[in-house]
């Protein structure tokens, strides 16, 4: 969203409409025309420019780093093609085939001991070694792409660079907005959001080399292009959506001094600093978590029928939206106010212990608690855990998420059925948001959709580049099981 961005505040009558112009860098108001033919140009400059290469662009980085892994994936698949990694049971097969081994997931890897690990390192490491906006801060999501996409940990220099290109990528077109705009200011801010990365879709380059015809070897450079200007439009769209739903229509430009997290927190109007440091981390710790989990399943499978980065994106949003995967972190601040509506904030651990068994009583569950890979508390509940302790350790509803750590895990071991009873990553960062003043929790899973781009569009480009194919499993009956397991006895 270029600076200046500011359109007129909406009617009762009719929703807010996006901007029919805009400053550029030099101060002189441009037309729809005009910033259309820049942002082609730009992107045909983009397209020419990697010939000469550069330690500070990700795309020349890319070119080298392919040719690679595509051999390392050839070698691994000649040698040990055949290979067994284990054993596929009745109830995998009726279980959603929980815990099968059958995606190949380049950019992070969830143990269940350790929790997420993004290209070998853990949470803490990263926030170690990526660069951040000032000494001891949080990491820059641009770090972690940069991260996922090379393997490698980048510079200072090398992260900035980044942070600049995806400033320029990220215009977003009027139709967009006019697409959302179509649906009701009461729509789910989720439907508004993938409706938006669907609008999106119009300019895929990926869509347009395809059908002109290039080689296969090929797919990943024009992939490339669209994940990384999917990336940077989508904190643009999902903050007018969050304009638009909860302040009235009232937009608020961009920041081009910020980085990626910082330009999102201020485009959706909070500039502490300490709310921009929060999103950072946000950003960079809810990226990517394997490729199993709902989400990024559903993009590495519509994308295995080469379909381009913002259709496969928009369909791993609708499974984000699912209240058992990102809904959740809306579930839980809804909960945690319930509990504060009937029992006050100073509630006591004996009144907290009565509340969790009245909820599990009455066959509902304690959002938060349980997940369904990990087996101790998720790292990225710890970190955020820290941050509180920094930041808000006086905060009413951090109190009392401190005081569920204690109460709850006890609760669900003795009641005999919970494989993990430690509390998850939504179990924290709906009470950081709450704080700093993002209270809307029917919105919480937008901001979840925004990281996750990161994860997904980074693993689709190495999809691409070394040519997986399209994902068909066998799926069978129940009287094929019952007539198999017959056989088997």
């Amino acid at each position: 969203m270029p600076a200046g961005w500011s359109p007129p505040l909406p009617s009762k009558a009719s929703p807010p409409q996006p901007p029919l112009s805009s400053r550029n860098s030099e101060g002189r108001v441009t037309s729809q025309h005009e910033q259309a033919q820049q942002s082609a140009t730009l992107g045909s400059v983009r397209w020419l420019q990697i010939q000469s290469g550069s330690d500070l662009d990700l795309h020349s980085q890319l070119k080298d780093l392919i040719p690679e892994q595509q051999d390392r994936l050839k070698k691994l698949k000649a040698e040990h093609g055949k290979v067994e990694l284990g054993k596929i049971t009745v109830d995998m097969v009726i279980g959603g085939m929980r815990g099968m081994t059958g995606l190949l997931w380049e950019t992070s890897l969830l143990d269940p001991e350790e929790g997420i690990r993004f290209r070998g390192l853990s949470i803490p490491e990263c926030q170690k070694v990526l660069p951040a906006a000032k000494p001891g801060g949080e990491p820059l999501p641009e770090g972690l792409l940069w991260l996922l996409l090379t393997g490698k940990v980048p510079s200072k220099e090398q992260v900035d660079a980044l942070s600049k290109e995806l400033q320029s990528r990220s215009t977003v077109p009027d139709y967009v907005y006019k697409a959302i705009n179509a649906l009701p200011v009461t729509a789910h801010p989720m439907t508004q959001f993938a409706s938006g990365v669907m609008a999106l879709q119009v300019k895929s380059e990926f869509q347009k080399a395809y059908e002109k015809g290039m080689p296969k070897a090929k797919f990943w450079e024009p992939t490339y292009e669209d994940s990384l200007n999917l990336i940077a439009q989508v904190p643009v769209v999902a903050s007018y959506v969050y304009r638009r739903i909860f302040k009235g229509g009232q937009i608020i430009p961009a920041d081009e001094s910020l980085d990626y997290g910082g330009n999102f927190s201020h485009m959706l109007g909070f500039d502490n600093p300490k709310m921009l440091e929060l999103m950072r981390l946000y950003v960079t710790i809810h990226s990517d978590h394997e490729g199993g989990n709902v989400s990024a399943h559903t993009a590495h499978l519509v994308a295995s029928a080469l379909s381009d980065p913002y259709l496969s994106f928009a369909a791993a949003l609708n499974g984000l939206a699912g209240p058992l995967h990102g809904l959740a972190n809306q579930e839980v601040l809804l909960w945690i106010k319930s509990v504060v509506e009937e029992c006050g904030e100073n509630i006591t651990t004996d009144q907290l212990k009565d509340y969790v068994w009245k909820t599990l009583n009455s066959g509902k569950v304690v959002p938060g608690f349980g997940h369904g890979v990990l087996r101790k508390t998720d790292p990225r509940y710890m970190c955020q855990r820290e941050f509180a302790l920094k930041y808000l350790p006086d905060d009413p509803l951090f109190q009392l998420v401190s005081k569920l750590y204690e109460v709850v895990p006890p609760i669900l071991t003795e009641l005999g059925k919970v494989k993990n009873p430690w509390p998850n990553v939504d179990a924290h960062s709906g009470v950081l948001l709450n704080h700093f003043g993002l209270s809307e929790a029917r919105y919480f899973t937008v901001l979840f959709g925004v990281s996750r781009s990161m994860g997904v569009c980074s693993q689709l480009i190495w999809d691409r580049a070394l040519g997986l194919p399209l994902e068909r499993p066998k799926s069978v009956t129940m009287d094929w099981l019952e007539s198999y397991c017959k056989k088997a006895a």
